[in-house]
């Protein structure tokens, strides 16, 4: 991997976990002010080199996929994510590219707050409200119908001559008194009180039990359209918030107009100023050209409009001092160090934790305890230390730092396991992978997912529950359970969210699911080498580089004995990979649950070791796309690869061959504009069959 494609590959990595913890789970562990920056880099990168491009990158999508406990809603038209502004000077460009493109010198702009909350999309039909859903990844979203029925601003018949099909975006928020009221109403019933008003509120929907949902106090703001049949838009922006307004919408107060870049600004200060004073949480401004044939002209770049952008407001800091520093392993074991502050208000709320990313920021900030620091509340989530006053640092009778400057623990404080941070690496990990009890969540899921060991029923909610309750420890530990461990893990679960079902109250339950999901588990037993490496849950060891182990090293013994010269000897395992797999088999926590599941029954087959690159397609990289009808992709990918090919899952300069199934994309698009050879399932089926015949 070159310099350029690992920058590149850590980027997207840190992007998509910030975009996961975000929007899937609403425990968001990124300043905002980072995770721009974080996109902004990687924006710039893929300019430089389009070759990086792939249809997966965060670039390409708006925000994360659905957690898949709500039914999916395919959105008619794409929920996209806004450009962002945080100078004037950013703004003054983007009125200048308007102003050239449209020919108007005088742009009018409709202007509103950037609410903070959950971006939400309503269905109406003949003017009753029939689904809601997330935004999702912009395509995909959930359907939260039921608990949006709860949200009272949320009007279930519109007014007036409603269209036979109107969808309308907008922004579901926890006003600020309202959220104040929750938590006093919280404290006095021993209930455990909202982090902030936008957590609130994206917790508060995404609710299972709608009931739950009906007791947050949540509002509604209508800001855009979605999919409309059967009327005539007005021409303009601002004139179809008003309609939505009488048809009984909520629109926020501060939305209107403004004119060129003079206009812009002034709205921006004038905003800024009430900010405080205003009833719910914003981050920034949004300016959208008002008018619709002007937005037609300027059209789209690929995750967002080009005649709208948000201008975001500054970060707001406190300065406090550090009390502890500490470190948190993450669901992936990445060690994330964080300060213990004398409580601060700052961004509007009292906060007395800062996270200071990882060792480099550590030792760039020389953050040490007693430290006098100034902390922002970057885009108002999350507070992270920005600098140190090293003017107030404490000092001993010698005038010298009373306290040293701070180091990673080398072992992780959950369960004693090694601390690794490879070379040209910014994440520390915990290397106990499969047996820290910070990891084992994301460990179990990983697991069981549908490319690992196929257990068909054991998702992300199951996983949470069997640790929970202490039912699973390691992963082997799934081939112990018993149809009346899943049913008594289900009951507690059922009590601890007061969701007991009726039929369970008078003595019926339903065990066809828990037989089901231990039979799933029985027929796991049987794997290939492949899917348990990738399994495993090794950092950096995907499928594409646990097919190629497994065939270089044809049995599992000899791969974990392998150091890392050895490791860097196997096609396209570099010397951080080869680390990262060393490591895990050298933690002897990893190697005691790989035994007991073999102990357990879970077996491959094994054999011996293809180290020739030999086949008629050795040395080609091929890339599957579209959909096939004879075969798999992934039946197809294995033939390829028996062949000798790597099967890739982006096009790219190095890439040899295309295989173009039915209704191929992107992909195929940049194979013919890089002009690379491309097949299609006819061919694919030709070639293979001529190889059948020569066996």
């Amino acid at each position: 991997m070159t310099d350029v494609a690992r920058q590149h590959a850590e980027l997207v990595a840190r992007i998509r976990e910030a975009n996961h913890r975000y929007y899937v789970l609403d425990d968001p562990n990124l300043p905002d002010v980072d995770y721009d920056r974080l996109m902004r880099d990687l924006e710039a990168l893929e300019r430089a080199h389009p070759e990086l491009i792939t249809s997966d990158s965060p670039t390409q999508r708006v925000g994360a996929v659905p957690s898949g406990k709500f039914a999916s809603v395919a959105h008619a038209v794409p929920m996209l994510s806004l450009a962002n502004a945080f100078t004037d000077e950013e703004v003054g460009e983007f009125v200048a590219r308007i102003e050239k493109e449209t020919g108007d010198a005088a742009p009018i702009f409709s202007v509103e707050p950037k609410l903070d909350g959950l971006a939400i999309s309503l269905r109406y039909e003949d003017g009753i409200f029939v689904r809601g859903a997330t935004r999702g990844d912009g395509s995909t979203g959930e359907d939260v119908t039921a608990n949006l029925r709860t949200v009272k601003s949320v009007p279930l018949r519109l007014r007036g001559n409603a269209p036979p099909v109107l969808e309308v975006r907008g922004e579901v928020v926890m006003l600020k008194a309202a959220f104040d009221r929750y938590n006093a109403w919280a404290l006095e019933h021993g209930q455990k009180t909202l982090a902030n008003p936008r957590n609130g509120a994206a917790g508060s929907l995404r609710q299972l039990d709608p009931r739950i949902s009906a007791q947050r106090p949540l509002s509604f703001f209508a800001y855009a359209l979605g999919e409309v049949h059967g009327v005539a838009l007005p021409p303009t922006h601002s004139e179809t918030l008003q309609w939505l307004r009488e048809l009984g919408l909520p629109v926020s107060a501060e939305v209107g107009t403004a004119q060129g870049l003079e206009g812009l600004l002034a709205y921006y200060q004038r905003i800024g100023e009430r900010r405080d004073a205003l009833p719910y949480d914003i981050d920034g401004v949004v300016y959208k050209l008002d008018r619709f044939d002007q937005q037609r002209a300027m059209g789209f770049v690929s995750r967002a409009p080009r005649w709208a952008i948000a201008h975001k407001f500054p970060a707001q800091e406190a300065s406090t001092t550090v009390e502890s520093i500490e470190v948190n392993v993450g669901r992936t074991g990445a060690v994330t160090p964080w300060v213990l502050m004398k409580p601060v208000h700052v961004g509007g709320v009292t906060v007395t934790r800062a996270t200071l990313h990882n060792a480099d920021q550590i030792a760039r900030l020389d953050v040490r305890v007693g430290d006098t620091v100034i902390v922002r509340r970057a885009g108002d989530v999350i507070p992270e230390v920005v600098r140190v006053v090293e003017g107030e640092r404490p000092l001993d009778a010698r005038g010298e730092p009373l306290h040293a400057p701070y180091a990673l623990p080398t072992e992780c404080p959950i369960c004693g396991s090694a601390i690794e941070r490879e070379e040209g690496e910014v994440v520390a990990r915990c290397s106990g992978g499969l047996f820290c009890p910070a990891q084992r969540v994301q460990a179990i899921f990983h697991f069981a997912g549908r490319r690992t060991m196929d257990i068909e029923g054991l998702g992300e909610r199951f996983a949470e529950a069997l640790v929970e309750f202490d039912y699973v420890q390691t992963v082997d530990d799934l081939y112990t359970l018993t149809v009346d461990d899943l049913l008594e893990m289900k009951r507690r679960a059922d009590e601890r969210d007061g969701t007991v079902p009726a039929t369970v109250k008078a003595g019926k339950v339903a065990d066809k699911w828990a037989h089901n999901l231990v039979n799933a588990i029985d027929v796991s037993r049987a794997t290939t080498l492949d899917r348990l490496l990738f399994a495993l849950g090794i950092p950096d060891v995907g499928e594409s580089t646990a097919k190629t182990l497994a065939r270089y090293f044809g049995a599992l013994d000899p791969l974990m004995d392998a150091d890392e010269n050895a490791l860097r000897e196997v096609p396209d395992v570099g010397p951080i990979v080869a680390a990262h797999i060393a490591n895990f088999f050298a933690e002897s926590h990893n190697r005691e649950v790989i035994n007991a599941l073999r102990e357990r029954g879970v077996h491959w087959p094994e054999g011996a070791p293809q180290r020739s690159a030999d086949g008629p397609l050795a040395g080609k990289t091929v890339v599957l796309t579209g959909g096939l009808s004879a075969m798999t992709r992934d039946q197809a990918g294995a033939r390829l690869e028996a062949l000798g090919a790597k099967v890739s899952g982006s096009v790219s300069k190095k890439t040899s061959i295309v295989v173009a199934g039915e209704a191929a994309g992107s992909k195929l698009a940049k194979a013919e504009e890089l002009g690379i050879e491309i097949w299609d399932e006819a061919a694919l089926l030709a070639f293979l069959t001529s190889q059948d015949a020569s066996a």
